[in-house]
């Protein structure tokens, strides 16, 4: 039940973002879908996994439905991608982490914005690998047989 409470949440919290990114309303559905797949992959993989793992394959995820979707809807791969990775940004971590730096509790306060720091930079990490792997299927010529 937990998951689909997830799922539900990161599915609004994508499309909502999507209304604010401006995304036309019909690809709000898939902005959605976009990032609840994300969070559906990481959450499933946080347990057997640490969090930067399970941040990066579910950005991985979410760039190659993001990829999908654009050429599926003939729009840009930045609009499904964007609202897809909201719900993965670390945003609470890095509130704790200056919460603790105010309260001077700085060995606490390092730890979350290294942990923060690093998970940022797995969802780039992602991304950059769903595009790669874009990129070396577009270059794998198709062959055809031959006709008789």
């Amino acid at each position: 039940m937990s998951l689909v409470l997830h799922s539900l949440a990161s599915f609004v919290a994508a499309a909502a973002f999507g209304i604010l990114f401006n995304a036309p309303k019909r690809t709000l559905l898939q902005c959605g879908i976009s990032g609840m797949l994300g969070w559906a992959a990481y959450y499933l993989l946080t347990a057997p996994f640490n969090a930067i793992f399970a941040t990066v394959s579910a950005t991985f995820i979410v760039g190659l439905v993001s990829l999908i979707f654009a050429r599926v809807y003939k729009e840009p791969v930045i609009l499904f991608s964007v609202s897809g990775i909201i719900p993965l940004v670390p945003g609470g971590l890095a509130y704790d982490a200056m919460r603790n730096f105010v309260e001077n509790q700085y060995d606490i306060a390092v730890q979350l914005a290294a942990q923060a720091f690093l998970i940022s930079g797995s969802i780039a990490i992602g991304l950059i690998l769903s595009e790669v792997m874009n990129q070396i299927a577009k270059s794998i010529p198709i062959r055809r047989a031959p006709r008789l």
